[in-house]
């Protein structure tokens, strides 16, 4: 049977930490920041934990990782 291929999108926009949860990065940091409160720009600092259902289809993407 062959080997599965990684996602390298996928690779590129999370990392599965030590405990194997997914982390990525907080979407709307890019441009228009002026519109967001001083609120929304503190919060997208942090990175986000995804939800456990989203992860494990995630987790399929990224097989030897």
């Amino acid at each position: 049977m062959p080997k599965q291929k990684t996602h390298k999108g996928t690779k590129a926009r999370v990392k599965i930490t030590g405990r194997g949860k997914v982390k990525a990065k907080r979407s709307g940091k890019r441009h228009l920041l002026v519109k967001n409160t001083a609120k929304q720009t503190r919060q997208g600092r942090n990175g986000l934990i995804i939800a456990k259902p989203e992860a494990e289809r995630i987790k399929k993407l990224l097989p030897y990782d």
